[in-house]
C-alpha cells in the first residue's frame, strides 16, 4: 500500500491536518477526545493547535485547546505517534508580538498546558513587523537547540519577511522555517497565490492551508434560503452572496456527483492538488463530520476537475 504521508521539514504528516480550534470551544473535553480518537484510529497524525485558541469566547482565557489536547496525550499516552503543531505571538485582544523573551515564555506556557516536553512544529502566529527577523529566528533556532521545537514555520506574513527570514537563517545558518500556514481555500485564493506560494516554492517549504473550508461554507451545508445553526454561519454565509460563491458550489455539486464524495472532501482534494500544499487544515466538531475530511486522502480528481474548480473560483 502506497504510503499517503508528506512531508515537511522532518515531519511525515497525515494529508488531513486537524483543527483544534473547536477544542474547548464549540466542542468540549468529552466531544474533542471523541473526535481526536476517531482522528488517530483512522490513522491521523498532525493536530494543529495555538497558545491563542480559544479566547475569543467571553470566559476563556486563551490555553484551552492546548489543555484539551495535553490531557488527551496524558490519557491516551500516545504524544509519540502525533504531529503536534502550535503557534505563539497571538493575543486577544492584542497580540503579544514575537519579541524573544515573548516566544521563550510562551513555549515554556505551551508545553506545560500540551503535557510535553518538545512541540513538532512551532509557527509564528502573525507577524510582528516591530521585531527585527534577527530576533524571532534567533529565539526560534534557541528552541530548536535546546529540542523543545523540531521544526519552525510561518502563519500569517508578508511575501517580503518571509523572504527575510529566511535568508537570514540560510545566512547565519540558523532554524529555518520549513512550512507556511496561510488563509487559503476555493473561494479565497488571493492572499496565498502568486508572490507568497513563489516564495514558499523556492524555499521548499510546504503549505498547510488554514480555513480550507471557508468557515463551513464548501461543505455545501450554507445554500441560499438555507439557515444554518453554527457559531461560523456569519462568517460562512457571506460567500453566498458573491457570484464567485454560488459558481464554486456549483463546480463542487457535479464533481462530488461524479465520485460520490462529499462536498467537503473535493473542496480539500482541490486544495490538496495545488503547487507547495502538503496538508490542508479542517476542524471537526464532532466525529460525524470527520469522514468527509479524511476521505481526502483517497480522492484524486482529474486534470479537467481540477481546471473546472480552478475557473469556477478565478
Amino acid at each position: 500500500m502506497a504510503d499517503i504521508h508528506k512531508k515537511i521539514g522532518n515531519l511525515s504528516v497525515h494529508p488531513l491536518a486537524l483543527g483544534g480550534n473547536v477544542f474547548g470551544w464549540t466542542a468540549d473535553e468529552a466531544e474533542s477526545f471523541a473526535v481526536l480518537d476517531a482522528y488517530a484510529a483512522a490513522g491521523g497524525n498532525f493536530v494543529d493547535t495555538a497558545d491563542v485558541y480559544s479566547a475569543w469566547v467571553p470566559g476563556n482565557q486563551g490555553g484551552e485547546s492546548e489543555t484539551v489536547l495535553g490531557n488527551w496525550f496524558a490519557s491516551r499516552g500516545n504524544r509519540a505517534d502525533i504531529v503536534l503543531a502550535t503557534k505563539v505571538g497571538a493575543g486577544v485582544p492584542e497580540p503579544r508580538g514575537l519579541r524573544a523573551s515573548v516566544i521563550k515564555s510562551g513555549v515554556e506556557e505551551s508545553l506545560r498546558r500540551l503535557r510535553t516536553d518538545y512541540i513538532d512544529l512551532y509557527y509564528t502566529h502573525y507577524d510582528d513587523p516591530s521585531v527585527p527577523v534577527e530576533e524571532f529566528i534567533t529565539a526560534l533556532d534557541a528552541l530548536v537547540k535546546e529540542g523543545k521545537v523540531r521544526e519552525i514555520a510561518a502563519s500569517n506574513i508578508t511575501p517580503q519577511r518571509l523572504r527575510e527570514a529566511l535568508e537570514f537563517s540560510d545566512t547565519a545558518g540558523l532554524a529555518k522555517y520549513v512550512a507556511i500556514q496561510p488563509h487559503y481555500n476555493l473561494v479565497s485564493r488571493d492572499t496565498y497565490e502568486g508572490e507568497l506560494a513563489s516564495v514558499a516554492a523556492r524555499h521548499g517549504l510546504a503549505a498547510v492551508p488554514y480555513w480550507a473550508l471557508a468557515s463551513g461554507f464548501l461543505t455545501g451545508k450554507y445554500r441560499p434560503g438555507t439557515a444554518v445553526d453554527s457559531a461560523r454561519a456569519g462568517a460562512a454565509g457571506k460567500y453566498l452572496e458573491s457570484e464567485r460563491g454560488l459558481r464554486v458550489l456549483a463546480a463542487l455539486d457535479e464533481v462530488a456527483a461524479a465520485h460520490d464524495a462529499e462536498l467537503a472532501t473535493v473542496a480539500l482534494a482541490w486544495l490538496a492538488a495545488q503547487p507547495t500544499v502538503a496538508s490542508p487544515l479542517a476542524s471537526a466538531r464532532t466525529v460525524e463530520q470527520l469522514p468527509a475530511l479524511l476521505a481526502v486522502a483517497d480522492l484524486k480528481l482529474t486534470d479537467e476537475e481540477l481546471k473546472r474548480l480552478t475557473e469556477a473560483s478565478a
